[in-house]
C-alpha cells in the first residue's frame, strides 16, 4: 500500500524545491500522508482547495451541493460560462481543474448532503476538515465531532460575508508543534564564559543572541570549558549580548572560542471548540488603528447567523445585509491564504497555529460608498453581482475601464491576474487593458505556486501563457503580453507612454533593482504603484499613491551583509562562507574568465596585431590573463581531468599547507592571544583519494565544466570511475614548496586593487607565449572563442551544483566546519527565495483590495500597507508613510511627486533653461545634471562656456526623445549650507512636447 512507502518516498525537488525551503522535509512527508475534507466551492473554498493542492497533500475531497450560477463566475476562477449554461454541479466543474494543479495529489468529490442530520462518521478518515459556506449550527456539530475523536481531527471553519471574513481553528486539547517559527537557528560565536554560579556567556563582537529566557542552546567547539560541548543548557537572558546558563563554577575555565545554537523544543497548544469560544473568543488583531473591529465583527456575524436561522425571508435578508450577500474576491484570496496555511499546520505540526479566530475586513472600501443610491448595489444577473453588492455599479465600471501595467508574471503575477479577472479589471469593451511583461520561460519549479501554469506549459513564455489562462477565467479581459525585461537598460522599450498611459502600475518582482527602477518611473509619471513581495511565510504590501505617500525608493532596504574578503579567502568559520567561496570559484573560472576572453578577441582584430602592440610596449587591458588562457588551453578530455586534479591539490591541500606555514598553530598575536582561535579555524590539508565519492564528484564535475567552456567533447564512458582513475594515474603533481611571501590576509588587497602595473618579467613572458602560439598555429578562430556558463541551480544534469556542492563540502571538511546537505547548499548558492502558494495568494489579494481604493480616488486614511508572517500567525495593517515636503523658501515647497516643466525649442540654450526656471519658479539654479552627466557646475573649468550651447547639443537626444528629466540644484538661503536639489525639471525639446 502507498502508506507503507510514504516514509521513504522521494520529494520531487524539481517541483517542490521552493516550498521545501519553507516547510522542511518532515512536514512535506507528513503532508504526503494526509487527507483533507473541504466543503463549499465558493470564492473562499476554491482558494483553499487551490493552495492545499499546490502544497502537495496526499488527498483532498471537495464537497459541495450547489449548481453553477452566473454569480459564481465572479468569485470562483475554476467555473466557466459553459459550466453555468450546462447547469453542472459546482464540485463537478472544479474537481478536474483542482486535480490538474498537482499530479501527486488525489482529488475526489462529494455532493451528498452535509447537514444537521448527516452521520459524521465518514469524516474519521481525514486528518483535517475545513468548512466554508456552512451554517454556524453545522460548524458547531462538525467541530464537536472532530474534537471528540482520538486523535482529534483538526477543524477549520471559514466564513465569508462580503467585506468581512473569518477563520476559526480547533486542533484539539493538545496539539504539538515541532517548530513554532520556522526560522533557521544561527551559529553565534562566544567571547567568554565565566566560571561562576550562574555562568554568563557573552557573544563575540556584541552580536545580539536573539534568545528568550527559557529557551535552550547547545554548545560546540568550546576550548577550556569542554564539558559544555554537545550539552544543552537552558538560558536566562541578561542583555541582548549575554545570558546565564546555570552553574559553571565546577567546570574548567573557558580558554577561548566555541559557539552555540538555539535548540528548537516542541510546544503544545490547547484549543477549545467553537461552542466554548463563541462567548469568550481569542482573536488576532490585524489592524491596531481599530483594535475593537474583530470582536465587533464577531458579534455582528453571530447576529447575522441567528437572523438567518430565524427569518427565511431571503429578500429582506438581502436588503438588510447587502454586502453580506456579496463577495470581494481579493479578500477571499487573502483569507484563503491564511486558512490554507492553518490547514498545512494542522497536518504537519509545523509553525504556530492560529488561536483561535482571525477576522479580516475591508470596511475602508465600503465606507465612502454608503451614500450611494441602493440601485448601485442591486444584482443585474451577471458575473459581477457579488462584487456589485460590495462596491456598487459605478466602481465596477471604473475597474472595467482601468489600464493596469504589471511587471512580472511569476507567483504573485499569476495571483494578481486571477484577481483582475474576477474583478473585471481592464475589459476590452470598456477600453480597459491589463498590460503585462516578463522575459522568463516557465520552469517545472514554478508550477508549485504559479497556479496559471501546467506541466505542458514548461519552457513557454510566462507572460503569454498567463495572458491565455487569464482569458480562460474571464474572456472579456483585454490582456496585452510582452517579453521585455524592465530595468534602466530597457529605457527605450518602456519609453514613458508605457507608464503614462496606465492608471495603475503593479510590481510582482523579486528583484530590488527592478523595483527601484519601476518606482522611479512611477514617481516621474505620477502613477500609483502597488508593490508586494513574499519570503517563505512572510509577505508585505506597499501602496504608493501620488502626492499622498512616500515612494518605494524613499526608504532604503538594509544592504545585504557582505562576507569579508579575507574570511572567504582564508578564514571561513560557517558553512555559508564555504558555499559562497565555491560559488565565487564557479563564477570566476566558468563565467567571468571565458566572457573576458571572448570580449578581448572581439575587441582586437587578430593575434598578430595584439603581438605587435605589446612588442611596442602598449599595455592592453586583460592581455596577460587572456594569453595565459590561450597558451594553456586544453584540447581533450584527458587534459580537463588533469586540470581538475591540479585544482583539487591547490584548493584543498596547498592552501592549508601554505596557511599553516605562514601561521603555525602556536602563532600568537601582539596581545599574546592565539592567532588560530574562534571564529578562525585552522585548516587541515586533504590528501586526494579517488575512492572518496566527494573527491571523485569534484574531479568529474570540474573536468566537465572546463570541457564545456573550452568546447571539448566527452562521453558517458569518460565520466566513469575506471576512465578517470586511468587518466589520473598519469597526472604528475609537482612537489609543494611553501612560498615565503607572507602576506597576512588581514592586509591582503581586494582583487580590484590588484590591477597594479604588471612587471616587465610578466610582459616578456606573455609576449613569448603569444609568439609561440602564433608560430605553432594555435591561433584559430575556434581557439579564440570560449563558451561562458551561466550558473543554473535547478538542472541537476549540468554538473553546476555538483561542482559547488562538492567544492563547498571539501573546503568545509578542510576547515572542520559542519557540512550542509545539497538542498541547503543549493538554496544559498542559488540565492533562492523560499516560496509557498499560501503567502503569495494572500499578498496578491491584499494588494488588489488596495487597488480598488486607488481606483476610487480614496483618501490617505483609507489605505493600508500590510506585513504578515503566516507561520506565527501575525498580520499587521498600517497606514502608509505620508509624503514629506521640502521647504525651499517663502511659500515654495516640493515633494518627490513634483515635477517642474520647461518647454524649449531648437535654439533654446542652457542659459535660457536657467532663466526659465528662475522666472517660472522664482529660484536661482546653481547646478544642472542629466543622469550621471554634469551639464553645468559653475566651479568646473570650461562650464561657463556651455551656457551659450543649445540643449539639443548638450544632451544629443535620440530622434524619438520628447523630453529629459534634469536635476537642478539651488543656492541655499544661508551661506555655507549645501546646495539643495529641487524636484526634477522635465525639459521638453519642443514647445508642444512633440518629437523634435
Amino acid at each position: 500500500p502507498p502508506s507503507m512507502a510514504a516514509d521513504s518516498m522521494e520529494i520531487d525537488d524539481s517541483l517542490y524545491s521552493r516550498q521545501r525551503y519553507v516547510l522542511g522535509d518532515s512536514a512535506m512527508h507528513q503532508m504526503a500522508q494526509s487527507s483533507v475534507f473541504l466543503s463549499g466551492m465558493g470564492g473562499l473554498g476554491i482558494e483553499i482547495g487551490k493552495n492545499i493542492a499546490l502544497a502537495g497533500v496526499k488527498a483532498v475531497t471537495l464537497h459541495d451541493t450547489k449548481q453553477c450560477e452566473t454569480s459564481d463566475l465572479g468569485c470562483n476562477f475554476f467555473i466557466s460560462k459553459e459550466d453555468v449554461l450546462n447547469q453542472r454541479m459546482r464540485v463537478e466543474a472544479v474537481c478536474p481543474r483542482v486535480a490538474e494543479l498537482n499530479p501527486y495529489v488525489h482529488v475526489d468529490m462529494s455532493s451528498s448532503a452535509l447537514d444537521d442530520n448527516t452521520d459524521l462518521s465518514f469524516l474519521s478518515k481525514y486528518q483535517c476538515v475545513i468548512l466554508t459556506e456552512a451554517r454556524l449550527s453545522l460548524q458547531k456539530r462538525v467541530n464537536e465531532f472532530c474534537h471528540s475523536q482520538q486523535p482529534p481531527i483538526r477543524f477549520i471553519g471559514c466564513d465569508a460575508y462580503g467585506i468581512c471574513m473569518r477563520v476559526f481553528c480547533d486542533f484539539g486539547e493538545e496539539f504539538e508543534v515541532s517548530d513554532a517559527t520556522g526560522e533557521e537557528p544561527k551559529e553565534i560565536f562566544i567571547q567568554s564564559i565565566t566560571q561562576d554560579n550562574p555562568g554568563v556567556v557573552t557573544c563575540m563582537d556584541n552580536q545580539p543572541h536573539g534568545l528568550q529566557t527559557g529557551q535552550s542552546v547547545v554548545f560546540r567547539e568550546v576550548n577550556g570549558m569542554v564539558e559544555l560541548n554537545g550539552a544543552a543548557r537552558q538560558v536566562s537572558v541578561i542583555s541582548p549580548h549575554s545570558f546565564a546558563i546555570g552553574d559553571t563554577s565546577q567546570l574548567q575555565p573557558h580558554a577561548h572560542g566555541g559557539f552555540f545554537v538555539l535548540v528548537k523544543t516542541p510546544k503544545t497548544y490547547r484549543f477549545e471548540t467553537i461552542e466554548k469560544q463563541l462567548c469568550d473568543p481569542q482573536v488576532l488583531i490585524p489592524d491596531l488603528s481599530k483594535p475593537e473591529a474583530p470582536l465587533q465583527i464577531h458579534a455582528a456575524m453571530l447576529a447575522l447567523d441567528t437572523f438567518q436561522e430565524q427569518h427565511v425571508n431571503a429578500e429582506l435578508v438581502r436588503c438588510l445585509s447587502r454586502t453580506a450577500m456579496g463577495t470581494l474576491p481579493p479578500l477571499a484570496a487573502a483569507v484563503g491564504g491564511i486558512a490554507s496555511q492553518e490547514a498545512l499546520k494542522a497536518i504537519t505540526g509545523k509553525f504556530a497555529p492560529l488561536q483561535q479566530w482571525f477576522y479580516l475586513d475591508a470596511i475602508e472600501v465600503v465606507r465612502p460608498l454608503q451614500s450611494l443610491p441602493v440601485e448601485e448595489f442591486l444584482p443585474r444577473g451577471d458575473r459581477y453581482d457579488g462584487l456589485r453588492a460590495c462596491i456598487g455599479e459605478s466602481m465596477c465600471l471604473e475597474l472595467h475601464k482601468l489600464k493596469v501595467f504589471m511587471v512580472g508574471c511569476g507567483a504573485i503575477g499569476c495571483e494578481m491576474l486571477k484577481n483582475f479577472a474576477l474583478l473585471g479589471v481592464g475589459l476590452a469593451k470598456s477600453s480597459g487593458e491589463v498590460c503585462i511583461t516578463d522575459p522568463d520561460l516557465i520552469e517545472k519549479s514554478n508550477l508549485n505556486r504559479q497556479f496559471l501554469f501546467r506541466p505542458h506549459h514548461i519552457q513557454k513564455p510566462k507572460s503569454i501563457t498567463a495572458a491565455e489562462a487569464t482569458h480562460d477565467i474571464n474572456p472579456d479581459l483585454h490582456v496585452n503580453a510582452h517579453l521585455n525585461k524592465v530595468c534602466p537598460a530597457t529605457e527605450g522599450i518602456y519609453s514613458d507612454p508605457f507608464y503614462s498611459n496606465m492608471n495603475v502600475v503593479v510590481t510582482a518582482l523579486d528583484n530590488v533593482e527592478a523595483r527601484r527602477y519601476v518606482d522611479s518611473r512611477c514617481v516621474s509619471n505620477q502613477r500609483p504603484l502597488l508593490d508586494s513581495g513574499t519570503m517563505g511565510t512572510k509577505g508585505h504590501t506597499e501602496i504608493i499613491v501620488p502626492n499622498l505617500t512616500e515612494s518605494y525608493n524613499s526608504h532604503r532596504d538594509p544592504p545585504e551583509e557582505e562576507i569579508p574578503f579575507c574570511t572567504l579567502k582564508s578564514f571561513p568559520s560557517v558553512i555559508e562562507h564555504t558555499i559562497q567561496w565555491a560559488r565565487d570559484k564557479f563564477e570566476n573560472a566558468f563565467a567571468h574568465k571565458p566572457s573576458m576572453y571572448n570580449s578581448f578577441w572581439q575587441t582586437h582584430s587578430s593575434a598578430e596585431v595584439v603581438l605587435q602592440r605589446m612588442q611596442a610596449g602598449e599595455s592592453l587591458e586583460g592581455s596577460f590573463q587572456v594569453i595565459k588562457l590561450l597558451s594553456r588551453r586544453p584540447n581533450q578530455w584527458v587534459q580537463c581531468v588533469g586540470i581538475a586534479r591540479v585544482k583539487f591539490e591547490k584548493y584543498f591541500k596547498r592552501k592549508a599547507l601554505q596557511l599553516l606555514h605562514s601561521f603555525p598553530l602556536d602563532t600568537r598575536l601582539k596581545d599574546g592571544s592565539l592567532f588560530w582561535q574562534s571564529p578562525k579555524r585552522p585548516p587541515a590539508p586533504i590528501d586526494f583519494d579517488l575512492k572518496d565519492s566527494l573527491h571523485f564528484t569534484f574531479i568529474v564535475s570540474t573536468a566537465r565544466l572546463f570541457a564545456e567552456i573550452y568546447n571539448i567533447p566527452y562521453s558517458e564512458k569518460d565520466l566513469s570511475e575506471e576512465e578517470v582513475a586511468r587518466i589520473l594515474s598519469d597526472v604528475e603533481i609537482p612537489e609543494y614548496r611553501p612560498s615565503e611571501k607572507v602576506k597576512t590576509d588581514e592586509t591582503v588587497k581586494k582583487p580590484d586593487q590588484m590591477k597594479m602595473p604588471q612587471s616587465s618579467e610578466e610582459e616578456r613572458e606573455a609576449v613569448s607565449q603569444l609568439e609561440h602560439a602564433i608560430v605553432t598555429d594555435c591561433v584559430t578562430a575556434e581557439r579564440l572563442q570560449m563558451s561562458p556558463l551561466q550558473f543554473e541551480k535547478d538542472d541537476d544534469s549540468n554538473g553546476h551544483m555538483d561542482f559547488v556542492a562538492s567544492a563547498s563540502a571539501l573546503r568545509a571538511r578542510m576547515y572542520s566546519i559542519e557540512p550542509a546537505d545539497r538542498l541547503k547548499t543549493k538554496r544559498i548558492a542559488g540565492k533562492i527565495i523560499p516560496a509557498i502558494a499560501t503567502a503569495t495568494a494572500a499578498v496578491a489579494g491584499l494588494v488588489a483590495i488596495e487597488m480598488i481604493k486607488v481606483v476610487g480616488g480614496y483618501g490617505f486614511d483609507s489605505f493600508k500597507n500590510c506585513f504578515f508572517n503566516l507561520a506565527l500567525p501575525v498580520m499587521v495593517l498600517t497606514e502608509p508613510a505620508s509624503v514629506k515636503r521640502t521647504h525651499i523658501r517663502d511659500n515654495i515647497y516640493f515633494s518627490i511627486w513634483d515635477c517642474w516643466t520647461v518647454y524649449g525649442n531648437e535654439d533654446f540654450t542652457l542659459s535660457d533653461l536657467m532663466s526659465a526656471v528662475r522666472d517660472k519658479y522664482g529660484i536661482e539654479p546653481t547646478m544642472v545634471v542629466h543622469g550621471v552627466k554634469m551639464l553645468y557646475v559653475p566651479v568646473m573649468p570650461g562650464h561657463s562656456k556651455r551656457l551659450k550651447l543649445t540643449m539639443q547639443k548638450l544632451i544629443k537626444p535620440s530622434a524619438d526623445r520628447r523630453y529629459v528629466d534634469l536635476t537642478v540644484s539651488f543656492a541655499p538661503e544661508a551661506d555655507g549650507d549645501e546646495d539643495l536639489p529641487g524636484p526634477p525639471v522635465r525639459y521638453f525639446f519642443t514647445s508642444d512636447g512633440e518629437t523634435p
